[in-house]
C-alpha cells in the first residue's frame, strides 16, 4: 500500500512515515495544502491522510479540489477538530473517514488499512451496501430491498460504522468510541440495546439475517449469500 500524508507538522509527519513505513506501507509527505494537492494530483495512492488546518491551502478545500479533479483515493482527515459539526463538515467536504486529534496510531493504521480495502468509486464512498442493504450517508436514507427504514440518528451511526467495517468483526470498544464517543465502558448495556432495535428494524420481513453476535467478541454485519 502507497498513501500520502499531508501534515504541517514536521515531526508529527516524521512519526507517521516512519511508522507506516515499519508497518510495511510506503508513506510520501507533503507539508501544505497547495504541495499536497499537487503530489496528490500527480501522483497515484491508496490512501491519503490530511490535517484539517494547513498553510497555503486547508485540508478541505484540498479534499474538494481532488474530488473536482475526478480523484477519488478515500481520505482520513486528521484535525484537533472532533466535534460531530466538525466530523460531518469533512465527511461532507469528500473525506472518507474522519480521526480527532489526539489518536492512537494503532487505530489510526487499522482505518488507514480498512480505506485501502475499500478504494473504489465516488458511490461506493457514499453510499454502503451489504447484500440489499444500502446506507446512504449524505442524505442518511437507509432501504432494504428497496424498503425505506427509519432509523433514529444513534441507530443510523451504529450501522453505519457496522457497514464500513462489513465482514470484519467490531468490538463493544471500537463502537464506545466510535458510535457514543465514550473512550471508556460505561458498564451499561446501551450497546445490546441499540444493536437489538437496529436489528429488529434492519432483518423484520426478511429472510436473510445480517447482524450477527460474535459471542465473546462483538458484533459483525456481512452478507453470507
Amino acid at each position: 500500500m502507497k498513501i500520502l500524508i499531508i501534515e504541517d507538522d514536521l515531526e508529527a509527519a516524521a512519526y507517521l512515515v516512519k511508522a507506516f513505513r515499519e508497518a510495511g506501507i510506503v508513506a510520501d509527505h507533503a507539508s501544505d495544502g497547495e504541495s499536497g494537492l499537487f503530489m496528490g494530483s500527480e501522483n497515484s495512492y491508496d490512501v491519503m491522510v490530511i490535517d484539517r488546518m494547513l498553510p497555503k491551502r486547508d485540508g478541505l478545500s484540498v479534499i474538494a479540489e481532488l474530488r473536482r479533479k475526478g480523484i477519488h483515493t478515500p481520505v482520513l482527515i486528521l484535525s484537533a477538530l472532533g466535534q460531530v459539526d466538525d466530523r460531518v463538515t469533512g465527511l461532507r467536504a469528500g473525506g472518507d473517514d474522519y480521526l480527532p486529534k489526539p489518536y492512537a496510531f494503532s487505530e489510526l493504521l487499522a482505518r488507514v488499512e480498512v480505506l485501502g480495502r475499500r478504494k473504489g468509486t465516488p458511490e461506493q464512498d457514499m453510499v454502503y451496501r451489504v447484500g440489499d442493504l444500502e446506507l446512504d450517508r449524505l442524505s442518511h436514507e437507509v432501504r432494504r430491498g428497496g424498503k425505506e427504514i427509519l432509523l433514529q440518528p444513534r441507530e443510523f451511526r451504529l450501522l453505519e460504522y457496522l457497514m464500513k467495517n462489513a465482514g470484519q468483526v467490531v468490538t463493544r470498544t471500537m463502537l464506545l468510541e466510535n458510535v457514543w464517543d465514550y473512550h471508556f465502558d460505561p458498564q451499561t448495556n446501551v450497546i445490546d440495546v441499540h444493536v437489538s432495535r437496529l436489528r429488529s428494524k434492519i432483518e423484520k420481513d426478511f429472510d436473510q439475517p445480517l447482524l450477527k453476535t460474535i459471542r465473546g467478541a462483538g458484533y459483525m454485519i456481512k452478507d453470507e449469500v
